[in-house]
């Protein structure tokens, strides 16, 4: 029994890792989620994406439709049926066997043959129906993936704001410890101790605000990546990216054909135009040919009662030609060429957008590191140097306390705000947040 047991925990942990491996929520270092963890749960438990691979197969569903041939069509008759009791259906070539009675049975069999291409004209719109899916889930994989980053990026703000927001109640809370040490002995006043505990009380009450913003944040990011159950101990564990040396080009012919909403727009004009082309083969009639065979017997003596035959069916355009279709087909082509123009401005102005959002951050957050952040520090340890010794009132203290948190707080939101154009620039321009070539297919 002892054997068995050590055997079976030797499996469990081996299946443990295993998953743990696959899975990066099932590691124990999931909780100190990366950035590139949390793109592996995107691409996986996203609903969005799910829904995306949903509609990818209902296109592979219409293709399939789309690319058969009409069934035959199996008729069977029975006529000539005499309702006399006594005389009906007699055969009077003496034969009164049920086979031999004058019953007009019969068996057709029908075929529609298409013509114009119409099968293979219905394949190619389907064909790029799925085309024009797939580009939509890589195009949806680059917006999640977007609302990703930034929902990442927000809870790493919110968390930098709570460790912010706790230092300085711990300041506080020092300050006023040696503030009631000096007021025992008569060395501050009464007025300059209240007033640092009402700081302090606005500080606790600035943390806790700050503590449901980290909640929030885990909560919206939880709800991207799939993964509500766990938001509560979702940890932003990446560090703030670093700033690029290049300047972003202005390049956007080179970027646009790259992109998927721009690729899937000209895949729904590939769709349109062979939709034109099926509505005009409506006018190409279709055949259908049929073959019989007809069992009558007792119609005269010794005639034969099997007979075979044949026919054509054409349809007669006599009262309509397809017309609204034809020009339905056309309203939707025209419609697929704005869509297209449409996106293409859209997609130009993202980048542009993108651009001008990421020069800013770039010249907001090379101020804040060189300059502003070191210079208020430098302030602040001042004043906290000239209050211990009685060289500063206790409000000019408070005011550098209040100055420096509001701009730790401000750097960073200024790093998260650098971070969100970085990758807002990236996404716009191809160069991060890429699928793979086509949907992961999912049982």
């Amino acid at each position: 029994m002892r054997r068995l047991w050590h055997t079976g925990l030797c499996i469990g942990m081996l299946l443990f890792a295993w998953i743990a491996q696959a899975d990066p929520m099932a590691s124990p270092a999931w909780q100190t989620l990366s950035l590139n963890q949390a793109e592996q749960l995107l691409a996986s438990h996203n609903r969005e994406l799910l829904a995306a691979k949903r509609a990818i197969e209902a296109a592979e569903a219409d293709s399939l439709i789309a690319g058969q041939q009409p069934n035959p069509v199996l008729s069977l008759g029975l006529s000539s049926v005499n309702l006399n009791r006594g005389q009906g259906n007699l055969n009077q070539n003496g034969a009164n066997g049920l086979w031999d009675k004058t019953y007009n049975s019969g068996v057709q069999i029908s075929q529609l043959v298409e013509r114009g291409d119409k099968r293979a004209l219905r394949s190619a719109v389907a064909e790029r129906a799925i085309k024009a899916t797939d580009l939509d889930w890589r195009e949806t994989y680059r917006q999640q993936g977007l609302i990703m980053v930034n929902a990442y990026y927000d809870l790493k703000l919110a968390q930098e704001s709570l460790e912010i927001q706790q230092a300085n109640v711990r300041a506080y809370d020092n300050s006023i410890q040696a503030a009631e040490l000096r007021l025992k002995i008569g060395d501050v006043a009464a007025a300059d101790v209240a007033r640092l505990r009402v700081d302090a009380m606005r500080a606790r009450n600035d943390m806790r605000q700050a503590e449901a913003s980290v909640q929030k944040a885990q909560a919206l990011l939880a709800y991207v990546l799939g993964q509500d159950a766990a938001a509560d101990a979702l940890v932003a564990a990446d560090p703030w990216p670093a700033l690029i040396s290049d300047t972003p080009d202005n390049n956007d012919d080179r970027v646009l054909p790259q992109r998927p909403d721009i690729q899937a727009a000209e895949a729904r004009m590939e769709q349109a135009e062979q939709s034109r082309k099926l509505a005009e083969s409506l006018k190409t009639r279709d055949v259908t040919w049929s073959l019989s065979y007809q069992h009558f017997p007792g119609q005269e003596p010794g005639s034969a009662p099997d007979t075979l035959g044949a026919s054509v069916s054409i349809p007669l355009f006599t009262n309509y030609h397809y017309e609204g279709e034809a020009a339905r087909a056309e309203v939707a082509y025209t419609s697929a060429l704005e869509a297209r123009a449409q996106t293409e401005a859209g997609a130009k102005a993202e980048i542009r957008r993108a651009r001008a959002d990421l020069l800013a951050a770039i010249d907001k957050r090379k101020r804040f590191d060189q300059n502003i952040l070191s210079e208020a520090q430098t302030s602040a340890n001042a004043a906290e140097f000239a209050y211990q010794h009685g060289a500063m009132s206790v409000m000019d203290l408070l005011d550098a306390r209040r100055l420096l948190r509001s701009l730790q707080l401000e750097a960073a939101s200024v790093k998260a705000d650098y971070a969100k154009s970085l990758y807002a620039w990236l996404a716009a321009t191809r160069q991060a947040l890429i699928p793979p070539q086509t949907a992961p297919h999912t049982p």
